[in-house]
């Protein structure tokens, strides 16, 4: 199975674009629904086979879900700065998978895609950690449950998992304005402003438009989490806007 290459791994949390006098502060619920919207527009090939489609996108579309209660407020480091997906602490980039795998309770494929979603990103830099070793121990318990319960296998599983994978890594790479490039599945993406660029073309040449909401707060320290609630609370909506496109070359 072909893994994204990127230099680090990329844990999952809220999305912070660095400007110099704001922060555009990006959701990852929000972040997964605009995973699911750049799908609806990949022509390339099919998602998966058609009776497993809908599963497949739902799991694209909630796979963050249970970061929710955690994107309530932003999170504060121990520098005054807002925590983005790297930095957010380690107890709780880990506490949020059980919750996603079980808020798909009624979809037990996207269940199963979801809960080897969460092995996947966090296997590079944590599968010999001891600290993680529960963590990596429950999804699979929760993986092999929820295969069980689709009565279908992990080479499947393994196949469809690829569109999950790399539709997250379409939106996180337009969220997160990365212009290095990334490849996987076959297909390289890379963040060129205004448009989202992706070889070869899954487009079918057509050019996409892609959005996003954020909050918009003060690039400052922020004192502790209250202060940075406040800022939550009082910031403005704004939109972040862009396009997709192929290239062929």
């Amino acid at each position: 199975m072909l893994r994204i290459e990127r230099s680090t791994a990329y844990p999952e949390a809220v999305i912070v674009q660095t400007h110099s006098s704001t922060l555009r502060l990006i959701t990852q619920p929000d972040h997964a629904a605009l995973a699911r919207r750049m799908m609806d527009a990949w022509k390339v090939t099919e998602l998966s086979d058609p009776s497993r489609r809908a599963s497949v996108l739902h799991a694209i579309e909630a796979h963050d879900d249970g970061w929710r209660e955690l994107d309530e407020a932003p999170i504060v480091g121990t520098s005054g700065q807002i925590a983005d997906f790297i930095t957010a602490p380690a107890p709780l980039r880990r506490s949020v998978w059980p919750r996603s795998v079980a808020r798909l309770a009624g979809d037990p494929w996207a269940a199963a895609l979801v809960a080897q979603h969460s092995l996947e990103i966090y296997a590079p830099a944590y599968r010999q950690n001891p600290e993680w070793r529960p963590f990596f121990d429950e999804m699979t318990r929760l993986r092999g449950n929820w295969l069980a319960a689709s009565g279908l296998n992990l080479e499947l599983l393994e196949r469809d998992y690829s569109f999950v994978r790399i539709a997250d890594l379409l939106s996180l790479t337009f969220c997160n304005e990365w212009t290095d490039e990334s490849t996987g599945y076959g297909h390289a993406i890379r963040w060129e402003p205004p448009a989202l660029v992706v070889r070869p073309d899954p487009f079918a040449g057509a050019t996409v438009p892609i959005s996003i909401p954020a909050r918009e707060l003060p690039n400052r320290p922020y004192r502790d989490p209250a202060d940075a609630a406040a800022a939550w609370r009082e910031a403005r909506m704004v939109t972040v806007s862009g396009t997709m496109k192929g290239r062929v070359d």
